[in-house]
């Protein structure tokens, strides 16, 4: 019977474990291309819809919020349901506020298509999940990481390739308003493919798709609580339970929460702060999202690295130094003078933030085996809590370098729940014995 893989043939599509890799990065990437393709336009839907700084506030709390339930959700589905449907649903469902938006009128209809767009967003939860239940424990930090990385690049694709986009459009001779809509269906359609190509090619664990499984009465790792009637929901219980949980949600939010919120505001941020053309800024914003590219990877591989002895504490720890770097970085952006500084220092914090982000999820699947849904979903819920909370904190304070300077003491603070979520003792050796077992 298949088993789990072992190491990362990236060269290669035969096995189970490599489609799954390619094709989860391939679908996050889409889905955050389509997430994030609003952000780098805003200035010109600004000016068409008349928007305050308070209306652009509640855009991108929209943006992050509701992808906070659907985390929680599909992360128990996974379980159940396996995340080759979860992931087809998702991306079926989803591509339908992307094209909507497109179609808006008026500040409520953009904001109502804003919000239903941020479930593109669980799809994170999905991408960790699947490619958790293919690797074994010597690459699995690395094989997360590289395929949220990459995946997450999408975010900063968008914001380079998107008014590059919406200026094709223009130049084929339709208005600037017609322009910006053309360009957004884009992303949807680009869900709807992929949806179909992620049906077809994949399947759930080495062994097959969870549900034929079942049906053949062979039990399932990483889906043990949705093995029975309503075991979704025994799934999430089962995490919520878990302390570590909650403080690496914290710690998630501190990370992949101000990546979110930088997304969303670093566009109309370059425009306004140092004047910046749509296109120079959209440039600038890129850079921060293509350091997913690596940094992600890098974070994860790292935390395989230090934990090759079996000790998950050395995860426990780097996670903790990358998060404190984080946090001195994002106060030099806050605090930077001019363009060439701020893009440097938001180079510096936005490598930090991408490896603390794969430095938490190479930790989640030694949290609970018998429950990495629910574990994933609500760690995962835990970013956008980060963002939405990033995001009222900049319409109370109604200025985005005082945003950005308290959120630098709060991410350095919330570094010392990284260290709060460390292992027990008998936690640990069991780990080094099963590392020895593996080696």
């Amino acid at each position: 019977m298949a088993s789990k893989a072992h190491s990362i043939q990236l060269f290669t599509m035969s096995s189970p474990s490599m489609r799954a890799f390619h094709l989860t990065w391939m679908a996050f990437f889409v889905c955050f291309f389509a997430w994030f393709a609003c952000a780098p336009l805003m200035p010109v839907i600004k000016g068409e819809f008349g928007l305050s700084v308070a209306q652009i506030a509640n855009i991108n709390i929209a943006a992050v919020a509701i992808t906070i339930l659907v985390r929680l959700i599909v992360g128990p589905l996974c379980d159940r349901f396996g995340p080759r449907l979860t992931y087809t649903g998702l991306l079926l469902v989803g591509s339908i506020p992307v094209i909507g938006v497109a179609f808006a009128q008026s500040y409520e209809s953009f904001l109502f298509f804003r919000l239903g767009i941020g479930a593109a967003g669980a799809s994170f939860v999905i991408t960790q999940y699947h490619t958790s239940v293919m690797f074994g424990p010597k690459v699995v930090g690395t094989a997360n990481a590289a395929a949220a990385g990459w995946g997450n690049a999408g975010g900063g694709v968008a914001q380079a390739v998107m008014p590059l986009l919406m200026a094709a459009m223009i130049m084929l001779g339709v208005s600037e308003t017609l322009g910006w809509r053309a360009a957004l269906i884009v992303p949807g359609v680009l869900m709807i493919i992929m949806a179909g190509v992620y049906y077809r090619y994949t399947q759930d664990c080495p062994q097959g798709n969870y549900l034929e499984l079942r049906a053949a009465g062979i039990a399932i790792e990483g889906g043990k609580y949705g093995d029975a009637k309503g075991g979704a929901w025994d799934s999430f219980k089962r995490a919520a339970a878990n302390h570590r949980v909650w403080l690496l949600f914290i710690t998630y939010g501190a990370c992949f929460g101000i990546e979110i919120f930088i997304h969303n505001i670093a566009a109309i941020y370059y425009v306004d702060h140092f004047k910046l053309s749509l296109a120079q800024a959209g440039m600038a914003a890129g850079s921060f999202g293509l350091l997913a590219l690596f940094g992600r990877a890098l974070g994860g591989w790292a935390s395989d690295k230090l934990a090759a002895s079996g000790s998950l504490n050395k995860r426990i720890t780097l996670l903790f130094v990358l998060m404190l770097g984080e946090g001195a970085g994002l106060l030099m952006f806050a605090h930077a003078g001019d363009v060439m500084l701020a893009i440097a220092s938001m180079l510096v914090f936005g490598l930090f933030t991408h490896m603390a982000c794969g430095a938490t999820y190479a930790i989640v699947p030694f949290v609970d085996k018998r429950a990495l849904g629910g574990v994933a979903g609500i760690i995962g819920a835990g970013g956008n809590v980060g963002a939405v909370a990033a995001g009222f904190l900049m319409k109370g304070l109604g200025n985005t370098q005082q945003t950005l300077t308290v959120l630098g003491v709060v991410v350095a603070a919330s570094a010392l729940c990284a260290l709060a979520a460390r292992f027990s003792s008998s936690t640990e050796e069991e780990a080094i014995v099963a590392a020895k077992l593996a080696a």
